[in-house]
């Protein structure tokens, strides 16, 4: 895969713009019934480097965390969630990117929002008591969720001011994790385009 170079392709189809732009990676599959539920799989894919975008992360746990407050996520308690009707559960679970769970509110937030986070492959990362709360956050940071419900893969692999290498290392990873998660490997992805926000797509060979 020569991906420098297809970013640097990609560079040359986009104007600049008076934002900063991201890099969107699309993978297209192909060869796969959808229909049937194991060929749909979902998860959280903690890449190398973080994507540079704001990505909105929620912690939902009964002990205080100083830290988060610190670092301006959004805590939730069992109480919160307890008071929430169906409408804002489907907000919370669309409106954040990465979420934490306290592991002894695991088995309550599996009941209540498991059926909401589930399907979009953000179920909690649980962590327990005395964690590094600063570093579950930056992991949260470079996260890429994958979730295979239709036969495109598409999300934010970084920003245009980061470093062509690390946006590879981003883009090589993603294409690990879903290569391995399909029965046929890379046979059953059809072709993977990068692309900047506003620019037009580039066609990464993939091997």
């Amino acid at each position: 895969m020569k991906i420098i170079e297809n970013l640097k392709e990609a560079e040359k189809n986009s104007k600049k713009r008076k934002f900063k732009q991201t890099w969107d990676l699309i993978i297209n599959l192909k060869n796969i019934d959808l229909n049937r539920p194991e060929n749909r799989f979902n998860g959280n894919v903690i890449l190398p480097n973080e994507i540079g975008k704001d990505i909105k992360i929620c912690i939902i746990a009964d002990s205080p965390i100083k830290e988060a407050k610190e670092l301006g996520v959004k805590i939730l308690s069992k109480e919160d969630i307890k008071k929430m009707k169906k409408k804002e559960m489907k907000s919370l679970a669309s409106q954040y990117d990465y979420f934490l769970g306290e592991v002894s509110l695991m088995p309550f937030i599996g009941k209540s929002l498991g059926p909401l986070l589930g399907p979009r492959g953000k179920m909690p990362k649980p962590f327990p008591p005395n964690a590094d709360i600063k570093k579950l956050i930056m992991l949260g940071k470079k996260n890429f969720n994958v979730n295979v419900k239709t036969p495109v893969i598409q999300g934010a692999v970084g920003t245009e001011d980061m470093k062509h290498e690390e946006i590879e290392e981003n883009i090589k990873t993603v294409l690990d994790f879903v290569t391995k998660n399909l029965q046929k490997g890379n046979k059953q992805i059809k072709n993977v385009f990068i692309k900047l926000t506003m620019g037009k797509p580039v066609k990464i060979e993939v091997k």
